[in-house]
């Protein structure tokens, strides 16, 4: 088939996967732990507080992480680590080169059920995107790690980051090889170990990210064996560069003599100006995105959105459909999970989409540190 051809047959997401670890932190327990921190660490410090010199830090509440985010629970590879004050970060052991590691473990567990979905075998395949917002390592891409433990010995496979946007990026990436004639059917991974990137000794941000893995397979609608697929109608990304989320962690880290001893250079951000910018940005390109295909927001069925903050989802919706949104509209996954960066919106889709029926629409949409946006527009 030709590229020309290739570029008019229509594109599904035909199988999803989600792998979820077994355990679980509560707000209750998280908190517990970060306020036996603050007080090890006021009291350690009492004389330079006393002198100015320190700022004491200030208690946590499971009422106040609800409040600020809609989130209750969150699952870790390790929660151990994590509530024991004395360490604040999950306990992962190091693998030796000739093991399988602990990212593209997760990565194929989502995958063996996209492929069950979709109905697909590895050599079914031509192409391995894993998308995520931090990958184990540098290289070998986790991608081919992941296309060697699925048994795929054809085609090729690369890694792509792009923060919590990183699976709608994905997405888009895997429509235009199959656009181009390049791949007939595409897996898009996400494995994301966010407890391992987050500062679990800031107030601000200790509560935000869990762990989880989702997967995808986009294809070509006429080699798609499944039978409830959704046909991709179009894509639409976004970048503008912003301070508000970073995460500094990288290679260049022990060059510095200046950092020894302070504050890790994980993930951080401000999350007022965030929530202030990202949800005008957001809403307007899915506004002007639905315009490009002539659709009216009303005509969606459904929003699966990044998982990030429950006000803010609300706050999209709302702008797009002028009126309160309902858990039908816009479901909510991050109360359970809380955010797990570029799996957020792909959970929501997995757990939330056999209700539709031929020719009902939808939206999967996500944002975050860039800032990055993307849009996918799905039809039943």
């Amino acid at each position: 088939m030709s590229q020309s051809d290739s570029a008019n047959i229509p594109v599904v997401i035909s199988g999803t996967g989600l792998f979820t670890p077994q355990q679980s932190i509560t707000n209750d327990e998280l908190v517990e732990s970060y306020n036996r921190y603050v007080e090890d660490f006021n009291e350690a410090n009492h004389a330079a507080i006393s002198a100015g010199s320190v700022e004491a830090l200030q208690e946590s509440s499971a009422a106040f992480i609800e409040k600020a985010s809609g989130i209750k629970s969150r699952y870790v590879m390790d929660k151990t680590g994590v509530l024991d004050p004395q360490v604040m970060h999950p306990l992962i052991p190091s693998r030796s080169d000739e093991e399988q590691s602990i990212q593209c473990e997760i990565a194929v567990r989502s995958v063996d059920e996209a492929l069950s979905r979709a109905q697909k075998r590895p050599d079914d395949l031509d192409a391995v995107i894993c998308a995520c917002s931090n990958m184990q390592r540098a290289y070998p891409a986790m991608a081919v790690e992941i296309q060697q433990a699925i048994g795929m010995e054809q085609g090729y496979a690369y890694d792509m980051n792009v923060a919590c946007s990183s699976a709608t990026f994905g997405i888009q990436a895997a429509v235009s090889a199959i656009r181009a004639g390049e791949a007939r059917s595409v897996l898009v991974v996400n494995p994301e170990i966010c407890s391992a990137h987050l500062e679990w000794r800031d107030r601000d941000c200790h509560f935000i990210f869990g762990d989880v893995s989702t997967a995808m397979v986009v294809e070509r609608a006429d080699v798609s064996r499944a039978e409830n697929t959704f046909e991709i109608l179009g894509t639409k990304l976004k970048t503008q560069f912003s301070n508000n989320i970073r995460n500094n962690f990288g290679f260049l880290n022990r060059c510095d003599p200046e950092t020894l001893g302070s504050r890790d250079k994980t993930f951080r951000q401000n999350g007022r100006k965030v929530f202030k910018e990202v949800v005008p940005m957001v809403s307007q390109m899915i506004t002007e995105h639905l315009q490009e295909f002539e659709l009216d927001p009303q005509a969606i069925k459904r929003f699966w959105l990044h998982q990030a903050n429950l006000n803010m989802n609300q706050l999209i919706v709302k702008k797009l459909l002028g009126q309160e949104v309902n858990p039908e509209q816009a479901p909510v996954i991050l109360d359970e999970y809380a955010n797990t960066s570029s799996a957020g919106s792909i959970i929501a889709f997995h757990k939330y989409h056999e209700d539709f029926v031929s020719g009902e629409l939808g939206v999967i949409s996500s944002f975050g540190a860039g800032y990055s946006a993307g849009s996918v527009i799905v039809r039943r």
